[in-house]
């Protein structure tokens, strides 16, 4: 009886922790998606396009210059160090070599990147910002899209895995635990999921307006250029995570081949030298 009310505790308790890890790794794909709707938002104001939104003097605040420029540093650190870890194989360890260290710097940036998506998703609900589909803007290419959908994924996982996934097993089971398939798996589903259903659509505002806006003169602000410069660091993950695919692809290629080239008369004359 002991024996199976701990059986059910520990996996009341493993689902939890991936239910926690997943929902978490969520919120880095939910940064790129209000980032977006923040420059979308700032665009029809300029344009008096868009209604007053009907908020307090602090929040409104909040929600249009500290939200913003709070999440581009927090989504631009997190990509710089994956794409530094997709180049060198090096992990960014909040620069502190203590594994305590480390864990409070990632309880810090979790809870203030859950703050801010918290607050921002408030923030646009209030004032009801919703892109009108595509504003007349040029879309991007259909490969574009597959390259910068492989970066941002390596992007989540990276997160995942650097950050969140500590957190959580500590939280949980008071130790680090080895990644599972399961976690992994309900992760890259609900991504699929929220990419799907808002994130394919939306999110391409991030590189589409700053050139939209240089197009037709109009002035591009900094936090422009930092979505643009975001949206493309995150292509330049997955271009990079293609390159490497390719390259071990060939490898492999390379090494069945020789394997097949291999000729049998060399089996032989190793086993006659053998014998003498």
């Amino acid at each position: 009886m002991v024996l199976l009310h701990s059986s059910v505790s520990l996996t009341l308790r493993e689902s939890f922790q991936i239910v926690t890890i997943t929902l978490l790794s969520l919120l880095l794909p939910l940064s790129f998606l209000l980032l977006s709707r923040f420059l979308v938002f700032h665009y029809l104001i300029s344009l008096n396009a868009f209604p007053s939104p009907q908020l307090s003097s602090f929040l409104l605040s909040f929600f249009l210059y500290i939200n913003p420029s709070l999440l581009c540093f927090l989504v631009s650190i997190v990509s710089i160090a994956t794409l530094i870890h997709g180049l060198t194989g090096k992990l960014i360890t909040f620069l502190t070599e203590s594994p305590a260290g480390r864990l409070h710097a990632a309880w810090i940036f979790v809870c203030t990147l859950q703050v801010c998506v918290g607050l921002g998703i408030e923030g646009t609900i209030a004032a009801g910002v919703e892109p009108p589909g595509s504003l007349g803007m040029e879309e991007i290419s259909l490969l574009s899209k597959g390259v910068f959908f492989l970066g941002l994924h390596e992007t989540t996982l990276h997160w995942c895995r650097v950050v969140v996934k500590p957190v959580v097993d500590d939280t949980v089971f008071g130790v680090a635990r080895e990644e599972r398939w399961a976690e992994r798996a309900a992760m890259a589903a609900s991504f699929c999921g929220l990419w799907w259903w808002r994130l394919r659509e939306q999110v391409e505002f991030l590189a589409v307006l700053p050139e939209f806006k240089r197009e037709v003169v109009m002035g591009v602000e900094v936090a422009d250029f930092v979505g643009w410069w975001l949206y493309y660091l995150t292509a330049t993950i997955g271009m990079v995570r293609v390159v490497k695919g390719i390259m071990w692809v060939a490898i492999l290629l390379l090494c069945r081949r020789a394997g097949r080239g291999k000729k049998p008369e060399d089996d032989h004359s190793n086993g006659d030298e053998d014998t003498v």
